[in-house]
């Protein structure tokens, strides 16, 4: 360990690793936008709770500013695709050329080592079943699972009909992918059928290489980070990782530091941008990279984060669907959102600041706000006054309103 890095120094590293030194964009985003967020994170992790807006459109908002849709929406369809769906993180949209390096997942997940044990355990007892279903996308493709519903389960996760589970089998083996989505409802198809073909074409890499790979993107998108942070974010076991991190520093990709307050040693990689200063404005998904590894979030800003969804309403510290809301290099606020859509209403039902957070924090926060309710369409914004900055928040609100 030669150096020691501040924890200030390491937070503005690792947004700008995140994309949040880059500036907005002056007009509309556009694919090229898309690609350098894409570029910063590696993966945009996929989440079907609709509350403000699906997880996965948020990263990029929160780097470019209001953007259409469409941009994530068209780089998911037709054979020109610039991105697919597997798992890393956890269910992940990744850019296509990272395809063959998730390759040594899916062969695992065949043989059932890399996948959900209940579900290994299915696919083992259900062989047969599972072959007819991947018949049925060979000659009907792109199928949703909805299309072929076999007998329930019970309850949960394992209520899913048998359809899907073999639907789900086949897409952890790589053997069927996502072709496109309707709603939050995925339709499958062949592999073949769906990628570009120079993405097919290429070389599928050694499992070793394809794991040092990951980390390297890890690495990337990180900035600077614990060996346990760089082994999250592709979801790598300590077995993947044996030897691999040493070859990186060997290389000289990777390079050892401490950081202060951080009890385990840390590698900055070598193209990290080291900035002074970084002015961000955002607010971030519960799985937005920056946030997404829980431990790794309380030791950079000092920040105690839980989704509380499925917390009873009565036991909820901070409420439904909390985003965390970062100004400079701090996270200085919560808020828990909700986008009505059929009211045309974005609601905030309650704003707290953090220890420590600047006086302006209430004023950013409002515009935040409004840019968001611009950007999801909504025709007002109704605020609570709950939360030590609720009733900041509905002045501001009333003043823009008179």
């Amino acid at each position: 360990m030669k150096e020691k890095i501040s924890l200030a120094m390491a937070r503005r590293i690792a947004l700008a690793a995140q994309g949040f030194l880059d500036p907005r964009p002056a007009g509309t985003p556009d694919r090229r936008h898309f690609a350098r967020v894409l570029a910063r994170t590696g993966l945009l992790q996929i989440d079907s709770v609709s509350a403000v807006v699906r997880a996965h459109y948020m990263p990029l908002y929160s780097r470019l500013g209001p953007y259409p849709l469409a941009l994530l929406d068209n780089a998911a369809v037709t054979r020109n695709r610039t991105v697919f769906e597997y798992w890393a993180h956890e269910a992940s949209f990744l850019p296509v050329e990272t395809y063959p390096l998730m390759r040594w997942r899916m062969q695992r997940a065949e043989r059932g080592d890399e996948m959900y044990l209940g579900l290994a355990k299915w696919g083992r007892e259900h062989a047969g079943y599972i072959e007819q279903i991947y018949r049925e996308v060979v000659d009907r493709g792109p199928i949703a699972a909805s299309a072929l519903e076999g007998q329930k389960g019970s309850g949960g996760w394992w209520g899913w009909s048998n359809a899907k589970h073999a639907f789900e089998w086949l897409f952890w083996a790589g053997r069927i992918t996502t072709a496109h989505r309707r709603g939050f409802e995925r339709f499958y198809d062949l592999p073949e059928r769906v990628l570009p073909q120079a993405i097919l074409d290429l070389p599928v890499p050694a499992t070793e290489d394809a794991h040092r790979e990951l980390l390297r993107i890890s690495a990337r998108a990180h900035g600077i980070a614990t060996a346990g942070d760089l082994r999250d974010y592709y979801r790598l076991s300590p077995a993947d990782m044996k030897g691999r991190l040493e070859e990186l520093v060997e290389l000289g990709e990777l390079l050892p530091v401490r950081v202060e307050g951080w009890d385990k040693p840390a590698y900055l990689h070598k193209d990290a941008r080291l900035p002074r200063k970084l002015e961000a404005r955002a607010l971030l998904a519960p799985f937005d990279p920056v946030v997404f590894e829980r431990s790794r979030t309380e030791r950079l800003f000092d920040f105690h984060y839980r989704i509380e969804i499925y917390t009873p309403a009565e036991k909820r510290q901070y409420g439904y669907y909390v985003l965390p809301f970062l100004l400079g290099d701090r996270i200085v606020a919560r808020v828990d959102l909700k986008a009505d859509r059929p009211a045309g209403v974005l609601r905030v039902h309650a704003a707290y600041a953090e220890p420590g957070a600047p006086a302006e924090t209430a004023g950013q926060l409002f515009e935040e706000l409004k840019q968001m309710q611009g950007w999801l369409g909504l025709e007002r914004m109704e605020i609570t006054p709950a939360g030590d900055l609720g009733p900041a928040l509905l002045s501001l609100n009333h003043q823009g309103r008179s």
